[in-house]
């Protein structure tokens, strides 16, 4: 009589491993840019190596004080920032930051931010001969900063006229184009970003929204405005990441590193089946800094249960 094998002894061993880009990663969940500052931060609380890739909080050419306060606001199901870019700058960065991120053993990722598309560059430029930085992602997409972000983001040809610029300026770095929700069709910016010599996409960064204090008649936040993050906006962004990655990143095979309110391993295999590569998580690391190893783990239990050996298998299965 035949033996029949489990299913779980015969996914045991699930290959957890991706290829981001060219990119070599352990596994598919990156922290996502602004939630855990430049890695130190996170390490008291997870052990930063067990991240497939870890992004940092977005450096600017010079320091930025970032927004007034209040800069950040409780939602239902998410928050409202407004930080408005508050980083040390990028000499500081170099100094300060990198002898930390150098230690690692995960694939780092500069989020970099700026008001010109010279201050993009001369980042890019700066940071394409550190061996410990795997790639940049391009932050064109902030909704909180009054010159460059998401007034980049949300023009076809600005699109394609920043990513060509920081795509020569960067050499053989990865170089992820982070794309703004706050456009009529995502897959046109996409299409740009990925025509202009983009690797990979990362999507979606936060919705502006508004808080109003009903006895002071005011905004809550000083900046009037902030992104919306967190749970709340997780079927719109999953429904985004699938528009781009049937029309845009599938055909071309373009990487996609899905974000936008993931908090558990079941939010994060929805972006994945929906298209995604990877996913980053944000917002629930203020809630739980241990989240993100938590998600790995529930990735590889959810493959050994439905029999799935390769979570790459899983990647654009969507019926």
């Amino acid at each position: 009589m035949m033996q029949r094998k489990c299913v779980f002894c015969m996914a045991n061993d699930v290959d957890m491993t991706v290829d981001f880009a060219g990119v070599k990663l352990a596994n598919c969940v990156f922290t996502a840019s602004g939630t855990c500052g430049y890695g130190e931060e996170l390490a008291d609380f997870l052990d930063v190596n067990a991240l497939g890739g870890f992004i940092t909080k977005s450096i600017t050419l010079e320091p930025r004080a970032g927004n007034p306060t209040p800069r950040a606001v409780e939602t239902n199901a998410g928050m409202l920032n407004a930080i408005g870019l508050a980083n040390v700058g990028l000499d500081r960065f170099i100094e300060e930051k990198m002898p930390f991120l150098r230690r690692l053993n995960t694939a780092v990722f500069v989020n970099v931010a700026g008001q010109t598309i010279d201050e993009y560059v001369a980042i890019a430029e700066r940071l394409s001969g550190e061996d410990a930085i795997a790639g940049l992602e391009l932050n064109i997409s902030c909704p909180n900063v009054k010159q460059g972000g998401i007034t980049f983001g949300t023009d076809p040809a600005q699109i394609r006229q920043i990513t060509t610029a920081v795509r020569k300026a960067a050499g053989p770095k990865c170089l992820i184009v982070k794309l703004t929700p706050s456009v009529t069709d995502i897959a046109t910016t996409a299409q740009a970003a990925v025509e202009a010599g983009a690797d990979a996409l990362s999507l979606v960064n936060t919705f502006t929204a508004m808080v109003v204090d009903i006895y002071r008649r005011k905004p809550v936040l000083a900046n009037r405005t902030g992104g919306l993050s967190g749970p709340a906006i997780k079927p719109i962004a999953v429904h985004l990441v699938n528009r781009v990655y049937e029309q845009v990143a599938g055909p071309a095979q373009v990487p996609l590193l899905g974000l936008g309110g993931i908090r558990t391993a079941s939010d994060a295999l929805e972006f994945i089946i929906a298209g995604a590569s990877a996913v980053a998580v944000g917002t629930a690391t203020f809630v739980n800094p241990a989240c993100a190893a938590e998600i790995i783990e529930g990735i590889r239990r959810y493959c050994r249960e439905q029999g799935v050996t390769d979570v790459k298998q899983l990647v654009g299965s969507l019926h």
